[in-house]
């Protein structure tokens, strides 16, 4: 048992340390290669799952949105994108590792205009440039590693049980969910700068989120949540929109004229 032991808190000393695009240390333990197969394979099973829309109308707005974002994005990461329009009611779209973006018809009727459907896909871009997948996957099998080597360092104790329970409590608050927060904010500000630079309204990003917080419906309290409440994603992408401001952060491209 101290042989694995050994192991396990070798295997999480050796890791990559990254940074992402904003300048954040990651922790990752995955290549990039291995989460573009489990994006890939995920995708493809999505797409015989899920049913696509046929509607060409539809496909050709996303399409014309999502363009301008992908052509704004760093050097290398351009091309060979696959865009996929889901006919469902979920309000929701995502973007897998392996270049993979889906867009739930849902989510198109409260993203109310071409700028916030922007908002939406560089949100979901960013979260893939700055491998936020890779980094959530990483923090799963160290906790789950930690957990084995407490459970090798308790056994025997009368208080195992417990303590097993609180480090599974605190590896969930205190580190999966505050990081997946985190992830939220991140690919806030890195799409935002996207949709700056691929012309739309960035102001419109924050009337995104007004949108959402009119849909209503319960939520959790934000310390338990693995998304911002709307509200601090509004005033975070507001002091992010004077900051690019400041910086100098301008359109490359003329604003494209896309409708549905």
């Amino acid at each position: 048992m101290k042989k694995m032991l050994v192991f396990i808190l070798t295997a999480l000393a050796v890791v990559a340390c990254t940074q992402s695009p904003t300048g954040r240390s990651q922790f990752i333990m995955v290549d990039g290669d291995t989460m573009a197969k489990m994006g890939v394979e995920s995708f493809t099973a999505m797409k015989q799952e899920e049913k696509i829309s046929t509607d060409k109308s539809l496909n050709r707005y996303v399409q014309c949105v999502a363009t301008p974002i992908l052509k704004t994005l760093p050097e290398g990461w351009q091309d060979d994108w696959e865009i996929v329009v889901f006919d469902s009611e979920q309000v929701n779209a995502f973007a897998l590792p392996g270049r993979k973006i889906g867009v739930y018809t849902g989510i198109l009727s409260v993203a109310e205009n071409a700028d916030q459907l922007a908002a939406i896909i560089g949100h979901e871009v960013g979260h893939v440039i700055a491998n936020h997948s890779g980094e959530r996957v990483s923090q799963s099998t160290a906790a789950n590693m930690a957990m084995q080597g407490a459970s090798i360092l308790s056994q025997g104790s009368d208080y195992q049980q417990a303590i097993m329970t609180g480090l599974g409590l605190g590896a969930q608050f205190g580190v999966l969910l505050p990081y997946s927060r985190t992830h939220e904010s991140e690919a806030d500000v890195i799409g935002l700068k996207y949709l700056i630079e691929a012309g739309f309204k960035p102001e419109e990003s924050m009337s995104l989120w007004e949108n959402m917080n009119k849909l209503g419906g319960e939520r959790p309290m934000e310390f338990m949540s693995t998304h911002p409440a709307p509200e601090t994603r509004i005033n975070n992408l507001a002091q992010h929109i004077k900051q690019y401001q400041s910086q100098g952060v301008k359109a490359k491209f003329s604003r494209p004229n896309c409708s549905k």
